[in-house]
């Protein structure tokens, strides 16, 4: 596995952030860590790139113990935190070859590893070539995160971890991060953090979704609609008016929402199928259906059923 996480607990004084977190991320995979603020997400990436140490529990990176070999941890992950600390006065290149020593000198870099034509490469497929003569601070917040991710990837680990990556970008620089995470999806183990539903469904193979410190879903995006209790929606369309009130007393029905006089959302009970009901209400009522179809929950709204306080 490129993570794993065994029952990893941090107290932070009296609050637990992370109450007996497990999880396993395969090589390859793209996986998005979810959550509202300050459910965690933030520990988890910082215990795992061993920034801080989990008060119980283990975890490993590629195999290697966060706690008893986090040199070698260090050399397989590639981590951009949620501030992206750049120095501001530093050209792209100057600063990344500030990053190269400092690398090398801690061993995390192998010192036989061509540097000038390392970070040709990291500026190159960033889309930092034509940047890496100004001053970062000169530079749009798209493109200092792209500084961020060649930082990140200058080592060429094994495990890529993001903390909200996107954070503060406009639209256009949405996409190109997007874009770029992806490309880098398909030669490392990606982890992100965000609690941007459309970020997920755009990148991630997989979806964890963290609460208060507590796993509360976790499984492919296509799959999350299911954890939804409320995942049982169908959309009707009469060809006459008809009493909310009427619908309301179908068999199964939980709630009904109008959307024109002849157009209902209604949502069922849990596992039931209201579809029968629902005609022979219509043959019943003398009443013609025009148009009937089940409803997908998206990411968002799965969100937020499992995340409500």
């Amino acid at each position: 596995m490129s993570i794993k996480v065994n029952s990893i607990t941090k107290i932070y004084g009296v609050q637990k952030a992370l109450d007996t977190v497990s999880f396993e991320i395969a090589p390859g995979e793209v996986v998005g860590l979810l959550g509202p603020n300050g459910a965690g997400k933030s520990t988890i990436m910082k215990i795992l790139t061993c920034f801080i140490p989990p008060t119980s529990g283990d975890a490993s990176v590629c195999n290697f113990d966060i706690l008893e070999q986090s040199i070698e941890v260090r050399k397989k992950v590639g981590y951009l935190p949620e501030n992206n600390p750049l120095y501001l006065d530093l050209y792209v290149e100057e600063f990344l070859f500030f990053i190269d020593g400092i690398l090398t000198s801690a061993d995390i870099r192998h010192p036989q590893t061509d540097k000038k034509k390392r970070i040709a490469e990291v500026t190159d497929l960033r889309g930092l070539h034509s940047e890496k003569y100004k001053k970062i601070g000169a530079l749009s917040k798209g493109y200092r995160q792209r500084v961020g991710l060649a930082q990140a990837l200058l080592h060429d680990p094994e495990v890529l971890i993001l903390d909200e990556p996107t954070s503060g970008l406009d639209p256009n620089q949405l996409l190109e991060i997007r874009s770029l995470i992806k490309t880098i999806g398909k030669e490392k183990t990606v982890m992100l953090s965000t609690h941007i539903m459309p970020e997920v469904d755009a990148i991630c193979d997989r979806a964890i979704i963290i609460h208060k410190g507590k796993i509360v879903a976790d499984d492919s995006t296509k799959n999350l609609q299911h954890f939804s209790s409320s995942a049982n929606v169908i959309k009707v369309e009469f060809t006459s008016p008809v009493d909310p009130e009427l619908l309301s007393k179908i068999s199964g029905v939980r709630s009904v929402s109008a959307i024109t006089p002849m157009f209902f959302k209604l949502t069922a009970q849990s596992n039931v199928d209201i579809r029968p009901e629902v005609f022979r209400f219509a043959v019943d009522q003398k009443l013609t259906v025009l148009s009937m179809q089940k409803e997908e929950l998206g990411l968002e709204e799965v969100f937020q059923e499992l995340t409500r306080d």
